[in-house]
């Protein structure tokens, strides 16, 4: 028997070099289990945040270990909605994590719940992680785009054709602030292995710009607002949408194997909340946009706003789009991941399929 052991780390260079799998077999398995079980023994169950067990639990409500940070996030809205309060699951928050984490987080299972972009998911399930995409989430419109590209005002950056040599700050590396720029070089003729790429949370991109450290800062919701507002010292470039209509900007909620497999109603039931307050954000844009920026201490008119898919059904045209970029880029081989490996609406009370 195969014994797989994760092992979870930042480095700057790729998402690919943040999570490695090691096999082990034969009597190295044997002995790499026996000093694990030996670690979690001696440790005690504090040590280790959410790394196994059961889910805590009380009453009969199951809660999903979920981070906190600055994002416009349907868990953070669906709370200040109230929709947990009667609910039979509801989130645990576990303290900050950096966006580079949170995949690595979900598979080592400090985490139970994650929105984070679609390529990190596929990266994982490439490497062996037991997770999977379950809701949409979060959509990219002409009026609310998934992310924006600001430059300096007095910036002699034009265009996406200005961009070799220049440094772009951007909040993770492996998803769509990497590989949606690469293409877009790619398409304008710009030499992509020119740019240099330097991480920071979204809420924190403005000072490296404003400092000279980056030429090229790429902002999501709602800390894109603040950039937006402040036309005195940035200018927008354009967006996401610009680039593909969208296409690549669905940011989906991926939850792990174990936790699906012990508590499938309460993923079921947490989709149905993010479906509701997808609903309800869509109809009430600036009622939800004064609650996050309320949330996160955000000026209403420095917080831009998501829209999201109203039933939380997974689209495969998107799926399909990360599956093609990531093939493309080499950190794929053709077929080596499938759609239905990376993904499921089955747990989705709106799944007529």
């Amino acid at each position: 028997m195969n014994y797989i052991i994760y092992m979870a780390y930042y480095d700057k260079n790729t998402f690919y070099e943040e999570l490695k799998m090691r096999v082990l077999t034969g009597k190295a398995a044997l002995r790499g289990l026996v000093f694990a079980l030996a670690l979690f023994a001696c440790a005690g169950p504090d040590a280790f945040a959410g790394g196994g067990g059961e889910a805590a639990s009380a009453g009969g409500v199951v809660e999903f270990k979920y981070p906190e940070w600055v994002y416009y996030d349907l868990v953070y809205l669906a709370e200040d909605l109230g929709y947990f309060k009667d609910a039979k699951v509801r989130p645990k928050y576990v303290g900050k994590i950096a966006a580079g984490q949170m995949i690595p987080s979900l598979v080592s299972g400090d985490l139970d719940v994650a929105n984070r972009h679609t390529p990190l998911v596929v990266a994982a399930v490439a490497s062996g992680a037991d997770i999977k995409i379950f809701a949409a989430g979060s959509k990219s419109t002409r009026e609310n785009p998934h992310m924006k590209y600001f430059v300096r005002s007095d910036s002699p950056i034009k265009s996406i054709k200005d961009f070799t040599g220049k440094t772009l700050g951007i909040n993770s590396f492996g998803a769509c602030s990497e590989y949606v720029t690469k293409k877009y070089c790619q398409d304008n003729g710009v030499d992509s292995s020119s740019i240099k790429m330097s991480t920071a949370p979204d809420s924190e991109q403005e000072a490296p710009l404003l400092r000279g450290d980056t030429d090229v800062a790429i902002i999501h919701p709602l800390a894109s607002g603040r950039a937006s507002a402040n036309k005195k010292d940035f200018r927008l470039l354009f967006s996401d949408w610009d680039i593909d209509g969208g296409l690549s900007g669905m940011c989906p909620y991926s939850v792990s194997g174990k936790f699906l497999k012990e508590h499938p109603d309460a993923v079921r039931e947490l989709t149905a909340i993010l479906s509701r307050a997808a609903e309800w954000n869509n109809a009430h844009r600036e009622e939800a946009r004064a609650l996050m920026a309320k949330r996160f201490g955000f000026k209403i008119e420095e917080a831009e706003m998501f829209e999201f898919y109203p039933n939380q059904i997974t689209p495969l045209e998107n799926i399909h789009y990360w599956l093609e970029r990531l093939e493309a880029e080499k950190k794929l081989t053709p077929g080596q991941v499938k759609p239905q490996d990376v993904y499921t609406n089955e747990l989705n009370p709106a799944n007529k399929a």
